[in-house]
């Protein structure tokens, strides 16, 4: 007797669901989004990522690891501003079952980092040896890949929270310093790659397995907070942020310490007669290792000092 009344229950659950979901899939023509500022500095990141895989792609400069990890890092970003741009302008952000506020500002803070990379590498790797007429074309690329990291460094200022602002935790400075983080220790772990001998020695061992800790929580952090999920974990978040900040500090220190300790005790740099002398090639890799160690060993601190404030200073009690 309760089966008629049950079945239009849940009809009229299931109409009101598909209405909504609907109702979000809309597609709404918003074309203030194209000529905002940050409209403006997307598209500005388009037309130089697009121009400078588009001179490298002329005489196929992009040669060897470098040269396809700059092609990789501007197509790379010339589709997900694309894809920013599209899904904004038809009004479908809104219906992503992601922060899109969160996505958008660690892709900014991402892109950026990569675009400067690639900046340094490419025309150290190509136009110090370049003698002909592709020369004109790796220097444009070189031009437009500065340019297009000037305009990502824009939209993070643009989109960075305020003081004060109530906003989404990857737009604020600790956000921000999570995706610094994790791209630090990506560079790290390729520098490694090229490094096989810290499997026979426990103190390079334990760098290597802090990097690796501290890498994979830092993921998990930025997944969580884009996919929303961040804020229902049943903990005190922003504390639990704050006590992961400070093991990731004390494992740094050890880092910083015990990894130049291992790889520069009576090791000098190699006198090498080739750029691509092995043994040259490690040497700079282990100091590659080390810098970065201790720029992430910083990135942390200054994580740490940020997110207390945050929590115990500008919070009120």
């Amino acid at each position: 007797c309760f089966a008629p009344s049950l079945r239009r229950t849940l009809l009229k659950v299931m109409s009101s669901t598909l209405h909504s979901s609907l109702r979000k899939l809309t597609l709404r023509f918003n074309g203030r989004s194209l000529i905002s500022p940050l409209g403006i500095v997307r598209l500005l990141e388009i037309f130089f990522s697009c121009t400078a895989f588009s001179l490298a792609a002329v005489y196929q400069s992009y040669d060897g690891n470098y040269g396809a990890w700059s092609m990789f890092t501007w197509c790379f970003c010339f589709i997900i501003s694309v894809f920013v741009v599209t899904m904004e302008l038809i009004s479908l952000d809104a219906a992503l079952p992601l922060s899109w506020q969160d996505f958008t500002s660690a892709f900014s803070m991402l892109a950026t980092l990569m675009i400067f990379t690639t900046s340094i590498v490419y025309p150290a790797t190509f136009i110090p040896s370049c003698k002909s007429y592709r020369c004109g074309y790796e220097i444009g690329s070189t031009v437009m890949s500065s340019l297009c990291f000037i305009a990502y460094a824009v939209e993070v200022g643009l989109t960075r929270a305020k003081a004060g602002e109530l906003s989404n935790f990857l737009t604020t400075i600790p956000g921000l310093l999570k995706v610094f983080e994790a791209y630090v220790a990506c560079l790290i772990f390729s520098l490694l790659g090229q490094i096989s001998y810290y499997r026979t020695l426990p103190g390079l061992e334990w760098c290597v397995a802090v990097y690796s800790i501290c890498f994979i929580l830092t993921m998990v952090i930025i997944i969580l907070t884009i996919g929303r999920c961040l804020g229902s974990l049943p903990i005190p978040v922003e504390k639990t942020l704050i006590a992961y900040n400070i093991l990731a500090v004390l494992m740094y220190l050890t880092v910083v310490v015990i990894w130049p300790f291992y790889n520069f005790r009576d090791n000098p740099r190699p006198s090498c007669n080739s750029p691509h002398d092995a043994r040259c090639a490690n040497w700079d890799n282990q100091m590659g290792i080390t810098f970065l160690s201790f720029f992430n060993l910083i990135a942390y601190i200054v994580d740490f000092a940020y997110s207390y404030k945050m929590v115990f200073v500008t919070t009120p009690a």
